[in-house]
């Protein structure tokens, strides 16, 4: 079907009505009245043959083919969006842009607060957006970064999108300060028999140093399993568990916490933490700012270490 034939004015209400899962909302969010978006939601349910929001009980929830159009219908909005608002130049200290960052809560706690310390500086009237990170995402990474800006992540984990390194870190184990049963060093044998916390645990979600583990041979016996790396420390401590953790984010944590933190009896490879983009916004002035910001942060990052 040719754009020609559609009214673009229906992908922002399906977008809506996807979103609030509600008529009278999306009204609201639209500034349109009731039966004006009614119209237009019948309009949509004739064009996919589907009533994209079903009731059930009391609630109306989002049909099968409504959940599975969701991320399209973002991406598609937000291309849209992107399009219009487009400038022959950027100018950071006028821009009123959102910038979208897709990120672990590791990403946040180290970029984070200089990330948006600079763009304050630079386009105070900009403003960040950050979005957790999921292993759903990563492995749909091509098509979910067409409305979004910056995936930061290591390396390993997708093809196919443009990327700028940022910074080397490396890996410590954590321990709980109160487990006398490990002394001032880890074995190969404690890894094997002390039972776990991991992060992103699947199989594509695996951090890289547990990757590599594995392929020595050290399969771990998980107890734990979390996709927040802030909140490894607080299930080692009093426990006789034993978790991975990036050193940037080990050394933050406070000794009141009751963790310590020991060198990996392996040699373990350093992760490469990078940003990531669609190849589409290669050239665009408004990302290719955002990019240089985040080099430039994130060098400062690493001066500062």
């Amino acid at each position: 079907m040719k754009l020609t034939n559609l009214d673009l004015n229906l992908l922002v209400t399906l977008d809506a009505v996807l979103e609030h899962r509600s008529v009278s909302r999306a009204a609201e969010q639209l500034g349109v009245s009731q039966p004006a978006v009614s119209a237009q939601l019948a309009r949509l349910r004739r064009h996919f043959g589907d009533d994209l929001l079903a009731r059930f009980g009391n609630q109306y929830r989002l049909t099968p083919l409504a959940t599975q159009l969701r991320g399209r219908v973002q991406a598609a909005v937000t291309g849209v969006e992107r399009v219009f608002a487009a400038e022959p130049d950027f100018a950071p200290a006028t821009s009123t842009r959102e910038f979208s960052l897709v990120m672990s809560d590791y990403g946040v706690a180290v970029l984070a607060p200089p990330l948006a310390g600079a763009l304050t500086r630079e386009a105070p009237g900009a403003r960040l957006r950050f979005v957790q990170n999921t292993p759903y995402l990563v492995d749909h990474a091509m098509q979910a970064m067409t409305g979004t800006d910056l995936l930061v992540m290591p390396h390993g984990f997708t093809d196919g999108l443009s990327h700028r390194d940022l910074y080397q870190d490396t890996w410590v184990c954590l321990v709980s300060a109160d487990n006398d049963a490990v002394g001032d060093a880890l074995s190969i044998d404690d890894l094997r028999t002390m039972p776990w916390v991991v992060t992103y645990h699947g199989a594509t979600a695996a951090t890289p140093a547990a990757r590599q583990m594995r392929m020595l041979g050290i399969e771990p016996r998980i107890q734990v399993i979390t996709e927040h790396f802030l909140t490894v420390p607080g299930l080692v401590a009093g426990t006789g568990r034993v978790a991975l953790l990036q050193q940037r984010l080990a050394e933050g944590v406070p000794d009141a916490l009751g963790v310590r933190r020991l060198p990996c009896p392996f040699e373990v490879s350093p992760l490469v933490e990078a940003i990531w983009w669609h190849p589409m916004y290669d050239g665009d002035p408004e990302h290719s700012y955002l990019r240089d910001l985040v080099v430039r942060v994130a060098a400062q990052v690493a001066g500062a270490r």
